[in-house]
């Protein structure tokens, strides 16, 4: 009887193992293992081959590439339903360190500098009289499917809640950023 128990063990522990390596050839493991929000920055300098860009909406994370290596994984906040993220292979086709939005933002009194309606979708609210439209801010914007891109925000929960770009936290998009090119292929998932 013991030696069936041994035996069992045995199994199940060969079994765990087989499990754990077919994890760890996953990119999505090698992320695991190190967590979220972390950049090898000297690997994206010097590795050779070119960046790629990879989104999982799914799992709400970035991942960068350079020459086929995982070397960045960051948090990000794809968009909200009504305004969800669209899947597909696009590319980088411009950078703005200092974007702001051209849609989404608030209405600010000209004399005070105070905001008088925050939030606001040029598209469907009217600008109050004697107020001007300030954008929301969207720095190190890197867009890759018409207006849709990523860029930094202060607010970055882990489910969708943008008006479709992909949110991410300002260290994470400055690396993205400065490594990414115009051309730089963007895969977005589900």
């Amino acid at each position: 009887m013991q030696v069936t128990r041994l035996t069992l063990q045995q199994l199940y522990l060969a079994g765990l193992a087989v499990c754990l390596l077919a994890a760890l050839a996953s990119p999505n493991a090698v992320a695991n293992s190190r967590g979220v929000n972390w950049f090898d920055e000297h690997a994206a300098a010097n590795f050779s081959g070119s960046a790629s860009i990879h989104i999982d909406l799914s799992e709400q994370l970035a991942y960068f590439y350079k020459g086929g290596r995982l070397v960045g994984v960051s948090r990000v906040s794809s968009g909200k339903p009504g305004y969800q993220t669209s899947p597909g292979h696009f590319r980088v086709l411009s950078k703005h360190p200092n974007h702001r939005s051209s849609i989404y933002g608030s209405y600010v009194d000209k004399r005070t500098g105070r905001v008088v309606k925050a939030d606001v979708n040029t598209r469907e609210d009217r600008r109050p009289p004697g107020t001007f439209y300030r954008g929301a801010k969207m720095n190190y914007y890197i867009r890759f499917n018409g207006g849709v891109g990523l860029h930094a925000s202060g607010h970055v929960p882990d489910y969708p809640a943008s008006h479709g770009c992909v949110r991410m936290p300002p260290h994470m998009a400055q690396k993205f950023y400065r490594y990414a090119r115009v051309g730089t292929p963007v895969k977005v998932t589900w």
